[in-house]
Order: C-alpha cells, then sequence, then structure tokens
C-alpha cells in the first residue's frame, strides 16, 4: 500500500494499483504520519515561542570569559515571526531551529561589531507556543505546550472530560485523568532519575553514568539519556576549558617572572660594574686629572641602572599576584560547579520525591476508577469520546482525526467530542 502511494506521488498515476477509495484512505494516513514524523525531527520555532538567550566571549589576553549582558535575556517570537535582539536587529525566525538562531547571533554579532573571535551563543526553549483544545472538556482554552504531549495528556491538563448530565455517568472522566496524570508524572519521574544519576556522576568527576535499574527497560530511555549525557560533556567540558586556560595563564606568568629575574641578574651585573668604573676615577678626578662631567655621568648611568632593576621586581610581583588571582580563579570555579550541582541534587532529589507519590496517587484514583463495582449499572447507551487535531502545515489548515496516543503539537486545536455509542 505504502509503495503504491509513494508510486503514486512520484508519477501522478496509480498505475490500475490503488483503487480510488482506498486512495482517500491512504492519503489521510499519510496526512497522520507526516505531521508526526515531522514532530520527532528537531523542534523548529513559530510565533509566540519563548527562547533563553545567553552569549559568552573569551577574551584571550584577559583569560576570562565576558558575558553579554547586553544581549542576553528572554525573547518571544513576534507574530511576523521575527527576533528583535540587540546589536542584531530584527531576525527571522520561524521555521528555524535553535541552534540555527544561536549561529546566526553569534555570526551577526562578529560581524556587525567587527569582532575578532565569534561571541558562542546559547538558546534554548522556555516557552513553547500554546496549543488549544475544545470541546467535552472541563476547561478548554489555550494551555502552555510541554514536549511528548498527546492527546489524553492535552485533556488531563484541561481538567478530564466534562461532566454533562444528558450523558448519565462521568464517561470514564476520572479514568482519563488519572490515566493521563499518571501518564505525565510518571514520566517525570523517569526523566527525573536519570538526571539524578547524571548529577551524581558529574559530582564525582566520572565521564558517564549508568541508567538506573528499576528503569533499565522503559523505552523512553535512549533519547533522555543522550540529553543528560550530553549535559554531563558539556558541564566538564567547560569547567576543563576554564581550568585549562588558567593553567596556561599561570605558566605564561612564570615564564614572564623567570625572564625578569634573568634580566634583574644581567643588570645587577651591570650596576656592579659601573660601581667599579666610578671607583676607579674617583681619586683620579679629585686629583685633577680626569673632569667632573664623567664621575657625573658615572653615577648617573649607576642610578638608571638601578632603577630598571626596581621596574623588574615591581613586574615580577604584579606577574605573581596574577598568578595567585588565576590560581584562586581556579579554586572559585571549581567550587561554583560544586555547589550548583549539590544545589541541582537537592532540588532533583526533592522533584523525584514529588513526582514518585503522585505516581502513587494516580495508580490509586486509576485502580479506584476501573473497579467494577463503581460502575453504575443499567445504561442503555454508553457515549465514546471522538478527537480531531485542526494544523496549519505550510500555511494551510486540515483537520486530522486522532486517537489518545496522537503527539500533539505547539499551536494545534484539539477537539474533543461525544457520540453516543450503543453498549454491547
Amino acid at each position: 500500500m505504502k509503495t503504491d502511494i509513494f508510486e503514486f506521488l512520484r508519477t501522478g498515476r496509480t498505475a490500475g494499483r490503488l483503487a480510488p477509495a482506498r486512495l482517500v484512505t491512504a492519503c489521510l494516513a499519510l496526512s497522520l504520519t507526516f505531521p508526526q514524523m515531522a514532530a520527532a525531527d528537531e523542534y523548529r520555532l513559530g510565533s509566540q515561542d519563548k527562547l533563553n538567550i545567553r552569549v559568552a566571549e573569551w577574551q584571550t589576553v584577559e583569560g576570562t570569559f565576558r558575558d553579554w549582558s547586553a544581549v542576553n535575556g528572554e525573547y518571544t517570537v513576534g507574530p511576523a515571526g521575527t527576533l528583535s535582539v540587540p546589536f542584531v536587529g530584527e531576525m527571522p525566525a520561524v521555521g528555524k531551529t535553535t541552534s540555527e538562531i544561536a549561529a546566526a547571533i553569534g555570526q551577526a554579532l562578529q560581524r556587525k561589531l567587527a569582532l575578532s573571535d565569534r561571541p558562542e551563543a546559547s538558546v534554548e526553549m522556555v516557552l513553547f507556543r500554546p496549543f488549544y483544545i475544545s470541546g467535552e472538556v472541563q476547561t478548554p482554552g489555550q494551555f502552555p505546550y510541554v514536549p511528548e504531549l498527546t492527546v489524553l495528556k492535552a485533556i488531563s491538563v484541561a481538567g478530564g472530560i466534562r461532566r454533562n448530565a444528558d450523558y448519565g455517568p462521568q464517561l470514564g472522566k476520572d479514568l482519563v485523568t488519572a490515566k493521563g496524570n499518571y501518564d505525565i508524572y510518571e514520566d517525570q519521574q523517569v526523566r527525573l532519575l536519570v538526571r539524578r544519576a547524571r548529577i551524581d556522576a558529574d559530582i564525582a568527576g566520572k565521564s558517564s553514568f549508568e541508567v538506573p535499574k528499576e528503569i533499565a527497560d522503559d523505552p523512553r530511555l535512549p533519547p533522555i539519556v543522550a540529553d543528560e549525557m550530553a549535559i554531563l560533556t558539556s558541564d566538564q567540558k567547560k569547567l576543563k576549558l576554564k581550568l585549562q586556560a588558567l593553567d596556561e595563564l599561570k605558566g605564561v606568568l612564570q615564564a614572564e617572572i623567570e625572564s625578569l629575574e634573568k634580566k634583574i641578574t644581567n643588570q645587577q651585573r651591570q650596576v656592579d660594574l659601573a660601581k667599579q668604573q666610578l671607583d676607579s676615577i674617583g681619586p683620579l678626578a679629585q686629583k685633577g686629572l680626569i673632569v667632573n662631567t664623567r664621575v657625573l655621568t658615572s653615577e648617573q648611568s649607576i642610578a638608571n641602572l638601578q632603577g630598571q632593576v626596581l621596574d623588574y621586581e615591581t613586574a615580577i610581583l604584579t606577574a605573581k599576584q596574577s598568578i595567585s588571582k588565576a590560581t584562586q580563579d581556579a579554586i572559585d570555579a571549581e567550587n561554583t560547579q560544586s555547589s550548583s550541582l549539590a544545589a541541582d541534587r537537592q532540588q532533583t532529589e526533592t522533584d523525584l520525591n514529588e513526582a514518585t507519590l503522585r505516581v502513587g496517587m494516580q495508580k490509586a484514583l486509576m485502580t479506584a476508577a476501573t473497579d467494577p463495582a463503581s460502575q453504575p449499572l443499567g445504561n442503555n447507551e454508553q457515549p465514546s469520546l471522538t478527537y480531531a487535531l485542526v494544523r496549519e502545515v505550510d500555511g494551510k489548515t486540515s483537520e486530522i482525526a486522532a486517537t489518545e496516543d496522537t503527539p500533539v503539537l505547539p499551536g494545534d486545536v484539539i477537539k474533543v467530542k461525544l457520540a453516543p455509542m450503543a453498549s454491547q
């Protein structure tokens, strides 16, 4: 079937293999498949997406990072699909990834400010553009989008299925709500367990971490572990580069001190020679055998040489102070990272405990909702739920039939309808 569809799309004909009715069904299937495939790709920005932009520049001479505080902050993609960034101006954002935006900002800053080194920009999502839900839900309206959102999870966010006396029982509202919340909190629990393992590895100075045994078989692990490994590698690399730069700076300063000490030794030797010369011409000047200006010239030369020795000694002290500061900066960098990791560990543990409690609570609610003793008897009709997504793709809006597991994308409108269905 799929081969026939792609043959039709490529050649414009079915070659007699696909009946009209089957072609319509297949095209509807493709309309569901392609948006889900697009959702698996790297996220593309749209209007109302909120971003956090940070720009930093490594200053080679000073051996320090400079934060671009005038640029750093949160930005929202405007209705025109652009971002307005200081020193960059209006830049197109719709359809681009966060990495593409970061690269464009770095290039624009380097070009407009004529910088020798390109500033490093990082862009991360703060808030996705919202999705919308209408129909038979408790609180229809606009809600913030979260990754891996499905129709069932969206219904839970909207408070579950709306109570309606005309339809008799609650239509499994409690079960739908509990199941949706259970999925959300269980997903949070898995992510927090992996995050805690990553933080523990970072604190211990390890370059990798092991997934907790209780979730080792979870199919959601690969992308979650990959994200946390990227964070671990990035954090350790950042600290390593900073410490390496400070070590190199200390090495340069130490070499400068050694050079200055050699200069002092040579300069002191010249001072000694000048003093010997002065001692030899002093008696001659007293006897009038040589002019006094020669004595004055020798004394002035000695004074100049001694002044240069003092300058070298001052430069050595300055270099030693810079070495001490670089050493302190290295200690501060390690302490800052340790403190940040400890705070992240504590917060992750708190969030994990809360997610675990919520998972247990929703599981109990699901058990209660599926207890046969709690189900009403004698219902002649039990309505069923139908779902549809209204989605804009390439400027065109279309309505797509959906199920509870259908992925929801930012900007989607979810329609939830109740259709009476005869009980079996």
